[in-house]
């Protein structure tokens, strides 16, 4: 073969050989971007949740804009990867600014009890559920409004528990336990507090659930009165973490509204 040829056909051979190559993984992000990126996104949430706020005057009647579900959704799966990672989790914390390191330690808290409470590979027996639009956050703030005056219920509280039962309504599946509803009753509880209202209905729903935590303790107790709703420690520091970031941040209660299954 001439030489120019082999040449060539050498430099053929390595290029081929090159491509087969696996191609190097990625480089993980560090701390320090992850916390960069979330601080990021946490800005943008904010100026999408405020001028959504704005133009309704309060809660809104509609359904959450893309401006603010895309970011929402976003920052929903960051929390659901730290809750898998304490030791990054931890990192990503310690490198935020403060306001948002206490956001992403309560969030990341609470995933990881409800990853928890669900039981070892949850998420590769994940069952399909029903999902469809929750109603809205006006009308489901009204309610927990409502079941607060009545009631003397943290309104909080009542948006946390729809929150983690079925993301504000919006799973409409029941529970492998038989609970159904956006608040979640066994039917046997339901006949207890729901005083002869429709179990699916989020208002009735909603003072059923203000009822039973009334009856147990609350709201001197929410301890108390969150573990007979649900019998699980787990569940009761979830709920709580998530009613005290709504309670101190004025815009959780609607990106977490925004939150999927």
């Amino acid at each position: 073969m001439p030489a120019p040829l082999k040449t060539i056909v050498a430099a053929l051979a390595c290029a081929l050989a090159a491509c087969a190559l696996p191609a190097a993984a990625p480089a993980a992000p560090t701390a320090e971007t992850l916390a960069s990126q979330l601080d990021a996104k946490d800005r943008e949430i904010r100026d999408a949740v405020d001028d959504w706020l704005a133009a309704a005057g309060g809660p809104p009647a509609g359904q959450a804009p893309a401006e603010v579900m895309e970011p929402a959704l976003l920052l929903q799966r960051k929390v659901r990867f730290l809750a898998k990672r304490p030791n990054l989790s931890r990192r990503v914390i310690a490198a935020s600014r403060p306001k948002l390191a206490a956001q992403l330690r309560t969030m990341t808290e609470a995933a990881r009890m409800l990853r928890r409470l669900a039981g070892p590979g949850a998420g590769e027996r994940r069952r399909k559920l029903k999902v469809g639009k929750p109603r809205s956050l006006a009308e489901l703030v009204g309610h927990y409004r409502k079941a607060e005056r009545l009631h003397g219920i943290g309104w909080n509280y009542l948006a946390a528990i729809n929150l983690v039962e079925t993301k504000f309504g919006r799973v409409k599946s029941k529970s492998t336990a038989g609970a159904q509803g956006p608040m979640q009753f066994i039917p046997s509880t339901w006949r207890m507090y729901g005083n002869g209202g429709d179990i699916q209905d989020p208002h009735d729903a909603t003072l059923a659930a203000a009822r039973l935590l009334r009856d147990h303790g609350a709201p001197r107790d929410y301890g108390r009165a969150l573990y007979h709703y649900n019998p699980s420690q787990l569940y009761v520091g979830a709920v709580r973490r998530y009613a005290k970031l709504i309670a101190r941040d004025d815009a959780a209660v609607a990106f977490l509204y925004c939150w999927g299954p």
